[in-house]
């Protein structure tokens, strides 16, 4: 192979810091089907917040060949040149929990106009055990005319990436590879490898590196439902949960998991692709699927939970006024990809509570097209005499907000992430 030249497709949260991270060292081409995005990025502008301006700049190069350096484009004539592609296009579900493959598809199918011989596909996008082989590569052969692992290899590498992380960022995380064939895999490990400070795990196979990453974020996914589950439990007993919490994790080996909303691009929806695969082979997975269930009841239940507190200081429910702190989906990160929060909203206005939600991190523009909802980006122009404050997110700009200004006199303060004092508060989950 000559010298290595990366084609990365999609660059969003994942995306992006990767391309930056290859770029100190291979000539790198960025390429994504957003002209907004590629625009902002051409000037060296992340509004992922994932990549500091200053180091994106430093990397940018308008040359599509540089030795070294990231080329960003909306045109994908420009990846024709590349020897290794990384697709890192996001995988979600569909209104009936079902895995929408779609954009993986469609980068494959970009990626095989372009394919010659000896080129190295490898994925990155969260997946059920098999997708790789089973569902990209006969796309990539169909396309391009080309025989896999005789023509072109595939490999696989989950990402790792923790939206809002500054401490580990994607040179910090050790990474899994694995490849087609045992030469592609030590080359998708060596690729890897010259980058990644924290070192990398080769996997014996595709399918071992895809199952790796999607049961991390149902493990995860897991443990909250059942820390959630004992927020209900004990909210029926009057027993403050955050306390039972801090006294049960002082036993050495007990894991240190917060009841709260469960949403994001990987806990949320990763479930469901190996719930559907396990279903395909005929096993109904009982425990993975009552967990996302549980997680996905919660919005409901902190709206039920802040109405009964309203109702028991007789305030007026219908048309009542209540202000929701946080829309993304962990706190100060912009990224609102399937955030759980706007359950918790449409919860309370089927209540007929009218809701505020006020959020510095998200994007107002992206909110509107999403979730068609009318964000508050700027404190000041917050209402008075809210009857609730709910706080669904616990972005540190929360901490400096004077509540009792917000608050009516005889109003409801539940704080979802037990970030305020607890005195400051009516309930906590």
């Amino acid at each position: 192979m000559s010298k290595i030249k990366i084609g990365i497709i999609g660059l969003g949260y994942v995306g992006l810091p990767l391309a930056r991270l290859f770029a100190t060292k291979y000539a790198v081409v960025g390429f994504d089907i957003n002209l907004n995005r590629v625009a902002d990025l051409k000037k060296g502008t992340d509004f992922t917040q994932e990549v500091d301006d200053s180091l994106l700049k430093e990397v940018l190069t308008n040359d599509s060949n540089p030795e070294v350096g990231l080329f960003i484009t909306a045109d994908s004539e420009f990846l024709q040149d590349c020897n290794y592609y990384i697709v890192t296009v996001p995988t979600s579900v569909d209104k009936n929990n079902q895995p929408v493959l779609k954009p993986l598809l469609s980068a494959s199918k970009t990626i095989a106009k372009y394919l010659q011989k000896n080129d190295i596909v490898i994925y990155e996008s969260t997946v059920y055990p098999g997708a790789t082989e089973e569902d990209c590569v006969p796309v990539l052969e169909k396309e391009s005319n080309l025989v896999f692992n005789k023509d072109f290899f595939v490999g696989y590498s989950p990402e790792r990436i923790s939206p809002g992380d500054k401490v580990r960022t994607v040179e910090n995380i050790l990474k899994v590879t694995s490849g087609s064939t045992i030469e592609t895999a030590q080359k998708v490990d060596a690729l890897y490898k010259s980058v990644i400070k924290a070192g990398t795990h080769l996997a014996p196979s595709i399918k071992v590196a895809e199952a790796s990453k999607i049961i991390e974020n149902c493990q995860r996914d897991i443990n909250i439902a059942f820390v959630n589950e004992l927020s209900k439990i004990f909210s029926l007993m009057d027993i403050n949960t955050s306390e039972v919490l801090e006294a049960a994790s002082t036993k050495w080996n007990f894991l240190p998991f917060k009841p709260g909303l469960v949403g994001g691009h990987c806990i949320g929806v990763d479930p469901y692709y190996l719930a559907q695969k396990a279903q395909q082979y005929g096993y109904y997975p009982e425990i993975i699927l009552s967990g996302r269930r549980l997680n996905d009841s919660m919005g409901h239940h902190i709206a039920s939970e802040v109405v009964k507190l309203m109702i028991d200081k007789e305030l007026k429910v219908k048309r009542a006024s209540v202000l929701i702190l946080g829309i993304t989906f962990k706190e100060n990160c912009p990224d609102i990809r399937n955030t759980k929060v706007i359950d918790l909203y449409l919860a309370l206005e089927s209540f007929g509570l009218k809701a505020d939600v006020y959020d510095p991190w998200a994007n107002k523009d992206e909110v509107k097209q999403e979730y068609e909802l009318d964000l508050i980006t700027n404190a000041s122009l917050l209402k008075v005499n809210y009857d609730a404050i709910v706080l669904a997110v616990s972005h540190n700009e929360f901490l400096s907000l004077d509540l009792e200004k917000l608050i009516s006199a005889t109003g409801v303060i539940f704080d979802v992430k037990s970030l305020y004092p607890k005195s400051n508060t009516d309930s906590r989950l």
